[in-house]
């Protein structure tokens, strides 16, 4: 689910003027001096290093020191590559940061719990900037990538939000192909390269790989239907097809009640929820305060209060299976959705 926007106007002279001092913290025609951010960096093997990337080509000359991510996912990925140190700062928050993670985060200044102005991303001097969503790096967003790019600062954005995806239609986009955990892998393994660790990037995919081989190992939840809730209670925003959701349900051989729209996060009515009546309520448990109903609590909150929604079955079966909100993302941590939710299933007796 993409974060709510904090709508930023780009300041042209601010932005100048930051990045007169980020091109020469980069290095500009100084760049071949002494000093570790600069001619020995530079110097570093496999560089400099060209992606194709979301429809953009982005070249990175060295490996990044001085690092701003603007999404959890992405900011998750660096931290279990082990990164902390080459992170400048983070924003745009859901969720307590990955089990594990807490030491290495603690020490990555967090510039905005959501998505930051401009100006407060110069401000950190970054040489390369990263994003788990293509909105966050566009107009109505942090600043659109040119912006950054113009400024010598190259950008990357998370393949699983632009791979099989349009997102010309506004919203959280469309899904024109089911998003597979290629994608996810395929952006850790890329931003290890970037940062010139690939070998940590093949390490953390061969874990992934094998907790998703261990979650599924002899299910069968094929007469099993779920719904996924992200955010709100007026108008839910609940998991359309083909996005995180879908590779979840999937794995597992279960139903999406919604699996007849490819919309990521359509915005359904209860009535229809109720009529469609799924076995399991998977609910985002959320620490942001952006919608109503962002916690667990609050949502279970409503849905047992609620006329239409407290006579179905999974309500009245107090079936839950809590995630994080990440975890509903495309991202590392769907893995951990995808294991949380096998649980769940075999713990209702809805799984073999």
């Amino acid at each position: 689910m993409l974060p709510m926007a904090t709508p930023a106007p780009i300041r042209t002279a601010a932005l100048l003027a930051a990045g007169a001092v980020l091109l020469t913290a980069c290095g500009g025609s100084g760049a071949s001096s002494s000093g570790d951010g600069g001619g020995s960096a530079a110097k570093a093997e496999g560089f400099p290093l060209t992606l194709k990337n979301c429809g953009r080509t982005v070249t990175v000359k060295a490996p990044p020191r001085q690092a701003v991510s603007v999404d959890q996912g992405s900011t998750e990925i660096l931290l279990s590559l082990g990164l902390a140190d080459r992170l400048a700062a983070t924003a745009t928050w859901s969720d307590p940061v990955m089990k594990g993670l807490e030491k290495a985060n603690a020490g990555v200044e967090r510039i905005s719990e959501n998505r930051p102005s401009s100006e407060k991303v110069l401000d950190k001097e970054p040489d390369f900037l990263s994003a788990s969503f293509a909105s966050t790096l566009a107009k109505g967003g942090v600043a659109p990538r040119e912006q950054f790019e113009k400024l010598g600062v190259p950008t990357y954005i998370s393949p699983a939000d632009c791979t099989g995806k349009d997102n010309s239609g506004g919203g959280d986009g469309a899904r024109t192909a089911p998003l597979t955990m290629d994608s996810v892998y395929t952006e850790v393994r890329e931003l290890s390269q970037v940062f010139g660790v690939p070998e940590r990037g093949d390490a953390l995919v061969k874990k992934l790989r094998a907790r998703v081989a261990k979650a599924t190992d002899g299910i069968d939840a094929s007469d099993a239907s779920l719904l996924y809730w992200f955010s709100d209670s007026k108008a839910p925003y609940l998991a359309g097809c083909c996005g995180a959701p879908g590779v979840i349900t999937k794995e597992l051989g279960a139903k999406n009640v919604f699996d007849d729209t490819h919309d990521e996060w359509p915005q359904i009515s209860w009535e229809t929820v109720a009529d469609r009546n799924p076995d399991v309520l998977v609910i985002g448990d959320l620490s942001r305060t952006m919608q109503t109903a962002e916690s667990a609590e609050k949502k279970i909150e409503f849905l047992e209060s609620n006329p239409v929604t407290k006579t179905m079955d999974a309500v009245k079966n107090r079936r839950y299976v809590l995630l994080s909100g990440q975890a509903m993302n495309p991202t590392i941590r769907t893995v951990e959705g995808l294991e949380r939710v096998a649980a769940g299933l075999r713990a209702f007796g809805l799984a073999g």
